[in-house]
């Protein structure tokens, strides 16, 4: 196991390369600049170009892919035009802020996912399953961005329960109860309503293997031996119908981090996928770059950690 692990790591170097330099190169083809639109047009079209050549923009795209890629390898990301900072540090306090989001969503899509299917399958046609049914449509059915400006609405600004827009209150001092409470406040409803949104396949897949495994010869077995039809359930049935849902785990961490970028809009919520938007309508090239780079690795990554997690629940599965 540890050698095909080691291989499929070795495989990712050149997938890495490919995808850096497609990247690139897509983000060289967007039109504009960091330069377009913010600059006062009276300026001298002399200091506008002189600024492009000082910032390494008028260079063969291979020189800049080159001194690009040089810099990645030192941890150095370049400077965001916008932001004036270093990009490694811009993306890791957002990174921070995105992560724990993804975090507690994934604990709330289960904690509301997991018994829902399991009682989906158990109790197929009925009243429970009917709702559950009910529920997977609209939850798919509604825009996201849609469900969160009402439940924004309706939680932040008509009742007042939880913050409108930010990651933390201003004026708490890091690292005291006070601000641990706040940030952690701040990600309630955020998590809440993107872990809603998330729900329908998980339930869908469990539900589904639930139903299917009922009739399997190793349930059929375990119930003439006079096994209690709950332990069926939790310890027979469950198990082996969590195999796609397993599967699915690495997938959903990795799109739930790249792919919060309407929650975190309509939120304010300050993170990966608000700074990602944020960037391409400024054409901050080296954060752009950055983010699609890393969340690419990160998803070649979940790749390998899903299959890991197969073998490990199911020993019949071995990663080739």
């Amino acid at each position: 196991m540890w050698k095909t692990i080691l291989r499929r790591v070795l495989l990712m170097i050149p997938q890495i390369f490919i995808l850096s330099v497609l990247i690139f190169l897509l983000a060289q083809m967007m039109p504009g600049d960091p330069f377009t639109g913010l600059i006062n047009p009276n300026t001298d079209p002399a200091v506008i170009e002189s600024m492009r050549e000082a910032a390494g923009l008028n260079d063969p795209w291979y020189t800049q892919y080159i001194r690009w890629i040089g810099n990645v390898f030192q941890g150095d990301f370049g400077q965001s035009f916008i932001y004036k900072l270093p990009v490694a540090n811009l993306i890791g306090n957002r990174a921070t802020n995105t992560i724990l989001l993804s975090l507690l969503t994934v604990i709330i899509m289960y904690a509301i996912a997991l018994p829902l299917g399991l009682l989906a399958g158990r109790y197929q046609n009925s009243i429970l399953d009917k709702f559950v049914v009910i529920y997977n449509f609209v939850s798919f059915a509604i825009p996201a961005f849609i469900f969160a400006l009402v439940l924004l609405f309706i939680f932040g600004y008509r009742l007042g329960w939880f913050p409108t827009t930010g990651s933390v209150s201003n004026g708490l001092e890091p690292g005291t109860f006070a601000y641990v409470w706040d940030k952690f406040y701040h990600l309630i409803l955020p998590a809440i309503t993107q872990a809603i949104l998330t729900t329908t396949i998980t339930i869908q897949y469990l539900r589904n293997e639930v139903i299917d495994a009922k009739s399997l010869d190793y349930v059929r077995t375990a119930r003439s031996k006079g096994v209690p039809t709950n332990k069926v359930f939790t310890r027979h049935i469950f198990r082996n119908a969590s195999l796609p849902i397993v599967s699915q785990l690495s997938y959903e961490i990795t799109g739930l981090i790249s792919g919060s970028v309407v929650i975190e809009t309509i939120f304010g919520y300050p993170g990966i996928g608000k700074l990602f938007i944020d960037s391409i309508g400024q054409r901050d090239y080296a954060v752009i770059t950055a983010l699609v780079l890393i969340l690419g690795i990160a998803t070649l990554i979940g790749n390998l950690v899903s299959d890991i997690l197969m073998s490990i629940v199911d020993p019949r599965i071995r990663i080739q």
